[in-house]
């Protein structure tokens, strides 16, 4: 992969993760972080509503079957750590219910929101 073509996949998964945290901002969750870069993985998206803290994974893809089915196992272990890491700075995350959510964007289509699609 080129260094172009790089800057050019930032920029979609920046505009899909744009799109996803409005989507979610719509349906009443408040977008605490984005783009989280830690160590042990990365996280999209973090958001909460009411009493849950959802994990984001943000998938842009031409077909929805293939957004869900873009993330591998081991990449969302690496979220999971990931998420750990995170909410061990953040003084109220134990006491709320965690959950591990997937956004996918597709064309032509809303973005769709798959609630608690992975479980460590």
């Amino acid at each position: 992969m080129t260094d172009r073509d790089r800057r050019g996949a930032e920029r979609r998964g920046c505009h899909a993760e744009t799109l996803a945290a409005a989507w979610l901002t719509l349906k009443g969750y408040h977008v605490l972080a984005s783009r989280v870069r830690l160590p042990v993985g990365e996280i999209d998206l973090i958001a909460r509503r009411r009493t849950v803290l959802a994990f984001v994974e943000v998938k842009q893809r031409a077909h929805l079957h293939d957004a869900l089915q873009a993330v591998t196992p081991r990449a969302w272990d690496r979220i999971s750590r990931a998420a750990e890491v995170w909410a061990s700075s953040q003084p109220h995350a134990s006491q709320l219910d965690w959950r591990f959510d997937l956004v996918a964007i597709t064309p032509l289509s809303r973005p769709r929101h798959f609630r608690d699609y992975w479980r460590p």
